[in-house]
């Protein structure tokens, strides 16, 4: 089977499609070693889905970059299951000694899941993880989380203090981001981020179609940062 007809749905959702001019801009970036690190949104934990593409957000994009430049390095060192404290402890060295100049981040989700979620220790572990990383040359973007607790597949009671939480990291995470010069994807404000059809059957990570959405914000960050050097949330 062709590949457009093997990923039929996605090429007809709208919401799968990168910005205008986005892809071009990317394929011309100056980026040669894209380094991501982080939880199970980092690796590209996914459920596969019919008519769309398994493949993970972050791996589409560096899909295009290493289309432009040969020489490109992508190194995924998520790993699912991790809280901060743990990705600083078991990946930032590893980064830094890749030394990237454009560096992913997804981070928190696993804390935030936690009633016992320390809002300041959060904030002082992903700026210790990604301040040495940023000081090095990186560029760097922060992947904000879609919005679970308002899916309806997160049960009540827990669902509106998860809410409360999970928004509360968005808006740290935009803000470390913002303070190092770099880009927040805004997937937790995307009008699919509550949809429970992006959502894989284990009501915690994204299918194959959330991954698709997810990489379309990606690049459209991206995209902005190459042009303005601002944060932009997705559209």
């Amino acid at each position: 089977m062709e590949a457009g007809v093997a990923h039929l749905r996605e090429l007809s959702d709208p919401y799968c499609r990168w910005p205008a001019g986005s892809e071009r801009l990317i394929r011309s970036a100056p980026w040669r070693r894209m380094v991501v690190v982080g939880d199970s949104v980092a690796a590209g934990v996914r459920e596969p889905l019919d008519g769309y593409r398994d493949l993970d957000a972050s791996a589409r994009v560096a899909e295009a970059l290493a289309a432009a430049h040969p020489s490109f390095e992508y190194h995924n060192l998520g790993e699912r299951d991790l809280r901060t404290a743990e990705i600083r402890r078991r990946q930032r060295d590893r980064a830094l000694k890749l030394r990237p100049d454009l560096l992913i981040i997804a981070a928190g989700g696993n804390d935030a899941l936690r009633r016992s979620f320390d809002e300041e220790r959060f904030e002082e572990e992903l700026t210790s993880i990604v301040g040495p990383l940023v000081a090095q040359g990186a560029r760097l973007v922060t992947i904000g989380l879609f919005d679970l607790a308002r899916s309806g597949l997160v049960p009540d009671p827990y669902a509106g203090p998860m809410a409360e939480r999970f928004d509360r990291l968005d808006a740290i995470t935009s803000r470390i981001a913002l303070a190092h010069g770099g880009a927040h994807v805004g997937n937790h404000t995307h009008p699919l981020a509550a949809d429970p059809g992006i959502f894989a059957g284990d009501r915690i990570h994204c299918n194959a179609r959330g991954h698709a959405v997810a990489a379309a914000n990606l690049a459209g960050a991206l995209a902005c940062l190459l042009t303005s050097h601002a944060s932009v949330p997705s559209a």
